[in-house]
Order: structure tokens, then sequence, then C-alpha cells
């Protein structure tokens, strides 16, 4: 004797029903990102400010320049967009060369 299966005979209707189970994870927002900006004052080298904006924000000779002309002609400018932390960070490697190269070189960071 062979035994027939069903897929009603299969379930018992006592069991209900399964479904899938669908993950209701709220969507995560993307944290919210600064710019940094460098500012112009009357004191600081242009040569220093193009050596920082090389070493802290990777920019070609050619891209400091520009920037730093672009902070000289116009009062500051962005020279990065990063998150909170990375801005953080930026704004205080600047801070503490200008410091101890003893130039007023003031960066700063704002949310984008």
């Amino acid at each position: 004797m062979t035994a027939h299966w069903t897929m009603a005979a299969d379930t018992p209707e006592d069991e209900g029903d399964f479904g899938v189970a669908l993950d209701s994870r709220p969507k995560t927002k993307r944290p919210p990102l600064y710019k940094v900006l460098i500012l112009n004052d009357d004191y600081t080298p242009m040569e220093f400010v193009i050596m920082v904006l090389e070493r802290f924000f990777g920019l070609t000779h050619q891209e400091s320049f520009e920037l730093m002309l672009t902070v000289h002609k116009k009062g500051l400018a962005v020279v990065g967009v990063y998150s909170r932390e990375i801005a953080e960070t930026k704004v205080a490697q600047v801070l503490d060369m200008a410091q101890r190269h003893e130039h007023p070189l003031q960066c700063t960071m704002e949310k984008e």
C-alpha cells in the first residue's frame, strides 16, 4: 500500500498559516557631513597654507595654490567635506600645525 500526500494533507489545519517574516528595520539616515573651511588672515604665509593643504587634504601643489588664492581673495574656502570625526581631526591637525609654526591660520568646520 502506497501513501499519497497532498499539500492539504501535509499541513494540519490547526497549525495555521506560516508566512515569510519580513525584516522591518527602519531606514537609517546617512550621517551628516561637515565642510572644513580655511579662513584668510593677513599674517600666515601663502606657502604655509599651500603646505597644509597638500599635507592634510591630499591636494596637488596646483590645487593647493588655487585654493590658497581663493582663501586669500574671498576670505575663506571649503577645503573638503567629511564625516564629523574626520572633519574634527583635520581641523585639529591644521590648528596644531599653525600653532607649532606660530601662525594665526584658522580652520573650522560647519554642517553641510
